[in-house]
């Protein structure tokens, strides 16, 4: 997309005027590439593909607008051995041999088994853990577990030392660990949903101690509720439930306590943030945030996620700690990520069209009157440049983020919502001149009108969703958030797209000048139909469930509108030649059938009917068509696309003077991949190795 650095900067010098230090002209060094000149692709590998994405705008930045971001950018990296151990126990003792195997002085690298293990150990550093990020599935490594003995044999004690418990034997420690790596049966999924099984003891996921079960863990968390309670903390949120003693305790994720080297490190960087805010809003909002690592206390937690809803005039923003809750089978802990920002001032003005119109789409939503807000309150959204991605949120990336997740602060305060626009420019770009659409489309019409409007639409789409749709709708009285189960997020994630889907084909959009024309809408309605019920399914191994929440709530979308379509066929899939293809017949109806979807899952959602819920999950999200899988693999296949993207981070490098006062900030884009991750290792790991 075109950038407007005038506009852009001198919207900010408006936005920056709340601090008492002299506003600097930003030193020159810093500059953001054309799109023509700028290389993003940096590494495939397996179902991968890694990019670079730019940062649009950041030499722009005042010179403390770039201190900030350079400490908020260096907390987002110390959070990265969090994520690892949350997704697995054994996952940072297992990078580290990897790692130390790769590594080693003499080790021959045209092997066969060593090029084996070098793909393995990327896709561990994508994943931040040994499952697939998206199907939770364990990675097959493709080397021989005897070659990788006898190379850890090798090992010096120094290359171990971080990996072994005290008392521990360099035997002890391989027999626990390599089943873990070369047994399919030890820890095969990452979190495990399936009807009728326990999704803590089948789960690999780190968020509860060994031995903890589903019903001790739902009836622990159950009693601290309190449904009289109109205010209620996370209960979980930033915890491992352990059993110590034949009793169920929370291990605290604070400074002191659970993660506490890695906590202490990134509140020492907050804290140097914390004199360099742009306004007291923003200064209010890190310093309740830095309490809350320091104490762990979920109410503190609830007070600053008030206090950064409320600071809107900030140019830099961020996300950082324990957000999202996808990768608890439970759906109640939640992961370590970070999302370090700044506003991109002109893309913005489409969010703010939208969010400016909150109320008019609450009012005219095709849900129950019942399960509408009387008042939307404190709806901000806004298009963002990403400077620095952390955690759960690196190396792959969301398209967009709506925060925060309490049902009762979004209906009493609001929430923020985001779309990241320099990921999802690198994504397009990716992607272009690739035949995808001469695979997959049918009809010329249909191929015009994704050339034409895609890019736009898809964009639009996630403001809708991110912007609108989770912020839309209410809670019966004395519903719990909870409600759902394990069923939520899948539930709340078709919610929020259908809220998209439903209004990115309304005329109010052309009115506000989102779209070009009332056709542009068809774009969206057409490959949203077509990934869910095919094209998505390319992530995916065959034979494999779909295990991850987006994916199911796109099949459960797909499949049940195509359920749905009645003798008129409003969505079909027919055959040409062999090859499958989804063909829409009518889109006005297909948009009354998203308002009709959209309807019964807000009613879902707002009476917490955990029934329908499992019903339509069951029934619609998790099965895959295996004969037309293996077609859909097949066809993917012949155009050499990695079905999966992932993103190296640029390198900022700061400069301070002989008083130690910051003089400016730099940037380079050529760190690749295994640098990058073989650098983190080496200045961001704080954690033992073998954290139980």
């Amino acid at each position: 997309m075109k950038k407007y650095y005038l506009i852009f900067a001198m919207a900010i010098l408006a936005l920056t005027a709340c601090s008492d230090e002299k506003k600097e002209a930003a030193p020159q060094q810093l500059f953001t590439p054309e799109i023509e000149d700028f290389d993003y692709i940096v590494d495939n590998f397996a179902d991968l593909q890694i990019l670079r994405y730019r940062v649009v705008g950041i030499e722009n930045l005042t010179l403390q607008q770039q201190e900030l971001l350079y400490y908020l950018s260096q907390a987002a990296l110390c959070g990265r051995d969090i994520i690892y151990d949350q997704n697995g126990r054994y996952n940072l003792a297992i990078r580290t041999l990897l790692e130390a195997v790769y590594t080693m002085e003499g080790i021959d690298t045209t092997s066969a088994d060593y090029k084996a293990m070098e793909v393995y150990l990327k896709r561990v550093w994508v994943s931040n853990g040994i499952h697939h990020h998206y199907s939770g599935v364990k990675f097959e490594p493709g080397f021989q577990q005897a070659w990788f003995e006898e190379q850890l044999d090798k090992l010096s004690f120094d290359a171990l030392k971080t990996v072994l418990v005290e008392g521990q034997s360099k035997d002890e420690l391989f027999a626990e660990i390599l089943p873990v790596i070369f047994d399919p049966a030890v820890m095969p999924l990452h979190k495990n949903q399936t009807e009728g099984q326990d999704a803590l003891l089948t789960s690999s996921s780190n968020y509860y101690g060994e031995g903890v079960t589903q019903a001790e863990a739902e009836s622990f968390y159950k009693a601290m509720r309190n449904s009289e309670d109109s205010t209620p903390v996370s209960y979980g949120l930033n915890s491992r439930l352990v059993k110590r003693d034949g009793n169920l305790v929370e291990d605290v994720y604070k400074v002191g306590g659970l993660y506490d080297a890695a906590m202490s490190k990134i509140v020492y960087w907050l804290e140097k943030a914390l004199a360099v805010c742009e306004t007291e809003a923003q200064r209010a909002a890190l310093a309740k945030m830095i309490d809350f690592y320091k104490t762990g206390d979920l109410k503190t937690f609830d007070e600053y996620a008030i206090l950064w809803i409320k600071d809107t005039e900030s140019l830099i923003d961020y996300v950082c700690g324990y957000t999202e809750t996808y990768g608890d089978p439970l759906g109640i802990k939640a992961a370590w990520e970070a999302v370090i920002n700044f506003k991109n001032l002109e893309a913005t003005e489409r969010t703010l069209k939208i969010s400016n119109n909150a109320q008019w789409f609450e009012d005219n939503s095709p849900v129950d009157s019942q399960f509408k807000k009387e008042e939307c309150k404190g709806v901000t959204a806004k298009v963002i440049t990403a400077a620095m991605m952390g955690g759960d949120n690196y190396p792959t990336s969301a398209l967009g983020i709506n925060l925060p997740n309490a049902d009762w602060i979004r209906a009493a305060y609001g929430s923020k919502s985001v779309t990241i626009d320099n990921v999802a420019e690198a994504y397009a770009q990716s992607v272009k001149n690739s035949g995808f659409n001469d695979e997959f489309v049918l009809g010329d019409t249909e191929k015009e009108l994704l050339v034409k409007y895609k890019d736009i639409t898809d964009n639009l789409h996630t403001d809708l969703h991110e912007c609108l749709g989770h912020g839309s709708g209410k809670l019966a009285p004395g519903v719990s958030p909870e409600a759902l189960g394990k069923y939520h997020a899948v539930i709340e994630e078709a919610r929020a797209d259908l809220f998209g889907l439903y209004y990115v084909a309304d005329p109010k959009l052309v009115e506000l000048g989102l779209l070009p024309d009332t056709n542009a809408y068809k774009a969206q309605f057409y490959a949203y139909i077509m990934n869910g019920l095919m094209t998505q399914t390319t992530r995916i191994k065959l034979g494999d469930n779909i295990e991850q929440t987006h994916m199911r709530n796109r099949q459960l979308i797909a499949k049940w509108v195509l359920e749905h379509s009645g003798e008129d066929k409003t969505v079909e899939l027919v055959v040409r030649d062999g090859k499958h293809y989804v063909v829409v017949n009518d889109y006005a109806k297909l948009r009354t059938l998203f308002g009709d979807l959209l309807r019964e899952i807000q009613r879902i959602k707002s009476t917490g009917d955990q029934k329908a819920a499992r019903d339509l999950v069951e029934n619609y999200s998790i099965k895959i068509d295996q004969d037309l899988h293996k077609e859909i693999l097949e066809r993917y296949e012949k155009l050499n696309m990695a079905p999966y993207k992932g993103f190296v981070n640029p390198v900022y490098t700061a400069t301070f003077d002989d008083n130690g006062k910051f003089t400016g900030l730099s940037i380079s884009y050529d760190e690749n991949y295994v640098q990058q991750n073989l650098r983190y290792s080496r200045e961001y790991s704080f954690l033992s190795k073998t954290v139980k």
